[in-house]
Order: structure tokens, then sequence, then C-alpha cells
């Protein structure tokens, strides 16, 4: 078993991935992926279907264990911690405190029968707050943030447009001020001009919040808008890592180089 080790909180990494992988018996979803994510930092993982992305998000957020590897998260009290080593109680305490997860399908991160403003309350009585008004008020204050009208907090999500409904689950995951954030291609499935308005509004909360944010998507407009650093997946594999603008706009790899001319205007 690795020792948990103390590390000092300005800089150090807040996320530490270390030979990942994960089988699925001679099916190989994820291999040998190591990297680091430091806090305030936006990490795109990206590549078409299939390339293990979604799958990494997944152990990266405990949701899998691993075949192979390990993850480690920096509590709050500055200690490393393998996650494969938490108890289901320690997980669930991160995902209502210093973790958000963003779905694709907002269904899956919202209670669709139960009003925008429980939807956002829910979770600040998971950490602790007891006074309706202010937890009403905290909730409405984060409805106008994310650009939904406050007139519809008593409104349940299934009443809401897809946009919508994706800008809630943002808040809902936001409200209680994360440390890290993971999203799993947050602008699918939208058109695209609100994929444009939602895209904007993460970068600016990302960027106000000071968040680590790890967002997997196969859409490379996405990576450069709010990303600092790319990582390209294929076969399960990293295959190129590098800041942003960087890996984008001078690819190394073939595989990269494809990827980005299929976006290129002919």
């Amino acid at each position: 078993m690795v020792e948990s080790k103390t590390v000092a909180p300005d800089d150090q990494p807040l996320l530490v991935a270390d030979n990942l992988g994960k089988n699925y018996g001679r099916l190989v979803a994820c291999r040998d992926v190591s990297f680091s994510l430091y806090p305030g930092e936006v990490l795109a993982i990206v590549g078409e279907s299939g390339s293990g992305k979604s799958t990494l998000l997944q152990l990266l957020s405990a949701q899998l264990a691993a075949s192979a590897g390990r993850v480690s998260y920096r509590m709050r009290d500055g200690v490393l911690r393998d996650l494969a080593e938490l108890g289901e109680a320690e997980r669930r305490f991160l995902f209502r405190t210093d973790w958000g997860y963003v779905h694709q399908d907002p269904a899956q991160g919202l209670r669709m029968a139960v009003s925008a403003g429980a939807n956002v309350g829910e979770r600040l009585m998971a950490v602790g707050w007891n006074h309706y008004g202010r937890i009403r008020d905290t909730a409405s204050s984060w409805l106008e943030r994310v650009e939904i009208d406050t007139g519809r907090i008593d409104d349940a999500p299934r009443t809401y447009s897809g946009g919508m409904r994706q800008r809630l689950q943002i808040a809902r995951n936001l409200v209680t001020e994360p440390r890290l954030v993971f999203m799993d291609e947050p602008t699918g499935g939208l058109d695209v001009s609100v994929q444009a308005r939602l895209l904007d509004l993460m970068r600016n909360l990302v960027s106000e919040l000071g968040l680590a944010a790890i967002v997997v998507t196969h859409d490379l407009a996405v990576a450069r808008l709010l990303s600092h650093r790319v990582m390209v997946m294929k076969g399960g594999r990293v295959i190129e890592t590098g800041l942003t603008d960087q890996v984008l706009d001078d690819p190394r790899e073939p595989y990269t180089q494809l990827l980005v001319s299929s976006i290129l205007p002919a």
C-alpha cells in the first residue's frame, strides 16, 4: 500500500493519475495514463468516440475501479489520498463538497420532478445549511448567475429547455464552491447558438471561482475555449499532451493533426 503524504496547499497537484488503466476482459478501455492536475487548471481530454476519454473521466472521479494504477486527490487537510482507499461515505462526501460532476444529459445530474430552487438548495443542505431563507436566496442568486429567470425558481427542470437544464445543473454543482469539477461533454446535444452561450458562461464561472476542471469532449472548439491544457486520446492511450494552443495550433501526432484538420474549413 502506498503511504499518504502531506503536501503544501499552493503549488502541489490537486489530483494525480499514476499509470491508470481499465480493462474489460481482453478489451483495454484505458491504459498507462499519468498526469497531475493543479488547482485552478482546466484540462481537456479529447478524442473520437471509443477513444477511452469517458472511461478515464469515470476512473478519475472514482465512479469506476481501476484495473491498474491509481488516482490520488489532495484533501483539504493537505494529504494526498489514494481514492481507492476511501470508503463509500468519504467518496459521497467529496461529491457533496469538493467535487462537482456535469453530465452531458442534465437529467442525470438533476432531480427533474422537484423545483429548480430545490435542486440547488439540496446541495447546500448536504453541506450543512439549514436556514430556508438563506438557502432560497442563495439558490435565487445562482439562478441569476447562470442566466435563468429567478421567477422560475419554483418550476421543475422538466419544464426547462435543454440549455436551461444544463445551466441549472452547473448552478447545482457550483453553489458549494467545489475545488474540482468533472464535465462530460457539457455542450453535447445542444444547438450551436446555445452551446456558445453555455461555453461563455462556463469559462467565466471557472475563471471567477478559480476552479480546477477536467472536461471530456470530442469538440476541439470546446477544448480551446475552456482549457489550459489538452490530452489527446486514441485507443485508450494518451498520444499527445501539452498547452491547449500548442497542441491545437501545432500538433505533433498524425492523429491529432487529423482531428484538428477535420474542424477547419475546406
